[in-house]
């Protein structure tokens, strides 16, 4: 899955259909521009359907490996059942679903900006404050409180899994598993995972290099010493970036 994710993206991100992956062109000439008219609400359902597919895709590529210690945690657990394979599915489930919302409150949020850039043509021709603005959030947000606690979670899965998993309900229970580990991968992870909107969301460079950190952060030995050199990282290009336009 992680593997045909990346491949997906690739082609995406290579090839003529690269603009549909952010909403906005959908809405120029030559896109799908008639396709978007001709269904009801299509120029607000089309754009939401495409980031809903490239999100997944993301989340596949990039944040799936993340869990592979839960994963095998949970494998362990369940190991002798004859459904091990579909509750392991299950699991997986609960995380994209976890995941998925956060990407439809993403979206909503960056739609919102574009409208807001239409009817204000000092932050259309400011728009680098916005991306400036994300990228000092996500560098800030590497030393606060709620990032620490998530990510210490996330870094010991024996202790999660043992603690949700007693095969009375092994369905629910599974689900549980997989969409409480991905609410607190998105409470550790959220403000990089941001990031993607100011770099570009096919930029398959910077999905490997955010995917490494968030991977290293939570599986290396030493991945809660990140936290410093990558939040003054994210403080410096945004300071950066302010300092170039002004």
């Amino acid at each position: 899955m992680i593997v045909a994710a990346w491949l997906a993206l690739w082609y995406w991100s290579a090839g003529p259909y690269r603009r549909y992956v952010g909403h906005a062109s959908l809405l120029e000439p030559g896109a799908l521009l008639a396709f978007c008219r001709a269904l009801p609400q299509g120029e607000i359902v089309v754009p939401a359907l495409l980031h809903a597919i490239a999100w997944v895709l993301m989340i596949a590529a990039m944040m799936l490996p993340t869990t592979y210690p839960l994963l095998g945690m949970f494998r362990n657990v369940a190991r002798g059942r004859v459904d091990a394979n579909r509750l392991t599915a299950i699991v997986v489930a609960g995380f994209f679903v976890a995941w998925f919302g956060f990407g439809i409150a993403a979206h909503a949020a960056d739609v919102a900006i574009a409208r807001g850039a239409e009817r204000l043509p000092s932050l259309a021709l400011n728009g680098w404050m916005v991306g400036a603005t994300v990228l000092a959030a996500a560098g800030l947000f590497q030393f606060s409180a709620l990032k620490y606690r998530c990510l210490e979670q996330c870094r010991t899965p024996f202790a999660f899994v043992v603690s949700r998993w007693h095969g009375r309900s092994p369905a629910r229970e599974a689900f549980r598993i997989g969409f409480d580990h991905g609410l607190l991968c998105v409470g550790c992870c959220w403000a990089l995972m941001l990031c993607m909107f100011v770099v570009g969301t096919a930029s398959i460079g910077w999905m490997l290099l955010l995917a490494g950190l968030m991977a290293a952060e939570k599986n290396l030995p030493g991945g809660t010493r990140l936290r410093l050199p990558v939040g003054l990282g994210l403080l410096a290009i945004a300071s950066a970036i302010v300092v170039a336009r002004i």
